[in-house]
């Protein structure tokens, strides 16, 4: 009796604990349904004044009533004329808008139109703006548990907030009434039912053909977005003009620019500062920055004893880069002849106070070399620079660890993010404070690196053995598949947004394996829909999001 007595009591506290905290989520719900109510309402009403006022404006367009009035207004009259004109042309510019970038977005303001106007284009559009709605809701029911559990995790850590602060702070209450956990799951709830497909704006071959295999190692554009890149196991740099790839219809594009190289290429690296510049990494370990204006290489670096897998430029050190092999080194390079005096000051210092856990080599300016080397005592498969700054490095290796360092003291690093059960293949930031990482686990992991905590496991692609690229942009992660598939994550989602399989169209595919080929690159457009994405056969696709 005394055990069942202690089970029962233990089983009514963890119910009054799930209850209360029950009791608080429909808290948080009940607040949130009367702000968002509210804003709906506010918004109505101003549609409908507005809507008013270009009824009357429509109506009366060239303001013939003003002029025949005898009221004040007739002195004024150049002002309703001009507004009129004003208004109409920005209508017309919100409608084009809406028909060439999305036409399943809302535009609640109506065009002018005259009185022969016909009745039934409202309708229709009123009838693509609920089917859109249904789809949106759809998707969100797909996802509802997880949405769920975002929008709960938002509003317990503002509450938590407002209670280490002992008060009510003021600026965590937005403007509209949102709380600040209230806005977030908006913006995450809106950027997620905006799309729900990859299409295929533009599609061409890399390499020869007839000669296989033409794995495509790596794909990235340049500093403005105007140029991309691409290297494989072909020995060539490969540098296409993006806007005539998108705008000329044809299968085969020819290189603006191409470069040979030695050896196959495993990584590619534009610099952020100077547009020519990019650095690649190849299998014999030698990291080359090149001109693509001149077409040559202006430094190598052969320090890697094996396989380098990963470059990276500093995003805010025109002059740095970073590499890693699998000799187990991180290199970090830079050209001695922009180097600041006060980095020479502070990397000889940092080699007489401890020359033994690393290497540091200070070059004279008509030699290139490495000044600083992290030996990580296991391979290193990946490299990249926090896009704030150039003192912190993300390393991931075949420990199935991502390394953290901060270049200011090398000897140990910041943090080890551990969660993956294999190699970290790639490491990309999508802030200064958020690391995604792939792994040929299968999974892709988003961390906190302010915290260092496991934010959110990905899971949905196929990848145990190959690199198949990792690319994020804003509020989204893509990666490849080695089911020949681009895999689109929302970072706020555990499971794909959506996805898009590499076909076979030619016949002669028909008779090959599809199942041997995967995704061997993705790079996403900064600030853009738009995705590349590459394969093992060497076709590269332009994909979009859509709705």
């Amino acid at each position: 009796m005394q055990i069942l007595l202690d089970f029962l009591h233990c089983l009514r506290k963890q119910k009054v604990n799930e209850l209360s905290e029950v009791q608080s989520d429909l808290q948080y719900i009940k607040e949130d349904l009367n702000s968002v109510e509210r804003h709906r309402i506010e918004l109505y009403q101003a549609r409908e004044r507005c809507s008013v006022k270009l009824k009357i404006l429509s109506s009366d367009p060239l303001g013939i009533r003003s002029r025949t009035s005898s009221r004040p207004m007739d002195r004024n009259m150049s002002g309703p004329v001009s507004n009129s004109y004003n208004i109409r042309g920005i209508t017309s510019m919100n409608f084009q808008y809406t028909k060439d970038e999305a036409k399943a977005q809302v535009n609640n303001i109506p065009r002018t139109q005259s009185k022969e106007a016909a009745p039934s284009e409202p309708t229709s559009q009123h009838k693509s703006q609920s089917g859109l709605a249904v789809m949106r809701k759809k998707r969100v029911h797909a996802q509802f548990n997880e949405l769920q559990e975002f929008y709960l995790q938002k509003r317990r850590q503002l509450v938590n907030q407002i209670e280490k602060q002992g008060n009510k702070d003021n600026t965590i209450i937005r403007r509209e009434g949102y709380s600040s956990g209230l806005a977030d799951f908006q913006s995450v709830l809106s950027t997620f039912t905006r799309f729900s497909r990859l299409r295929v704006i533009a599609e061409l071959r890399h390499g020869d053909l007839f000669h296989s295999p033409n794995i495509v190692s790596s794909i990235e554009f340049d500093r403005d977005d105007e140029l991309f890149a691409t290297a494989g196991v072909s020995r060539r740099i490969k540098v296409f003009d993006f806007s005539s790839v998108v705008n000329e219809p044809t299968d085969v594009h020819c290189p603006v620019v191409e470069m040979t190289t030695r050896s196959k290429l495993s990584c590619l690296s534009w610099n952020k500062f100077t547009k020519n510049h990019i650095a690649s990494s190849d299998y014999e370990g030698i990291v080359t920055v090149w001109d693509a204006g001149t077409q040559q290489s202006i430094m190598e670096y052969e320090e890697h004893e094996k396989r380098a897998w990963s470059v990276d430029f500093s995003p805010t050190e025109p002059s740095m880069l970073v590499s890693g092999s699998d000799d187990c080194k991180a290199l970090i390079e830079v050209c001695l002849s922009s180097m600041k005096l006060p980095l020479f000051d502070y990397m000889s210092k940092l080699h007489n106070d401890d020359p033994s856990n690393f290497q540091v080599k200070i070059w004279c300016t008509k030699q290139e070399g490495s000044v600083l080397n992290i030996d990580m005592k296991t391979n290193i498969c990946c490299v990249k620079y926090n896009p704030e700054s150039s003192k912190y490095v993300a390393v991931g290796s075949a420990d199935h660890h991502i390394h953290y360092y901060d270049l200011r003291n090398p000897c140990h690093p910041v943090s080890v993010f551990s969660g993956h059960n294999k190699a970290v293949s790639y490491v990309k930031f999508l802030s200064s404070n958020e690391l995604a990482s792939a792994s040929t686990d299968s999974t892709l992991r988003l961390w906190d690196v302010k915290d260092n905590l496991l934010v959110r496991t990905f899971r949905g692609h196929t990848n145990e053995k190959n690199f198949v690229g990792l690319t994020v942009n804003n509020d989204f992660l893509a990666c490849g598949s080695e089911t020949n598939e681009v895999s689109v994550y929302h970072k706020a989602i555990t499971k794909p947004v959506t996805w898009h399989k590499f076909g076979s169209p030619d016949v002669e595919d028909v008779e090959e394996d599809a199942g041997s080929y995967f995704i061997s690159a993705v790079c996403w457009k900064v600030g853009s829909p738009t995705i590349l994405a590459a394969n093992s056969r060497g076709t590269i696709k332009v994909l979009a999001l859509t709705a």
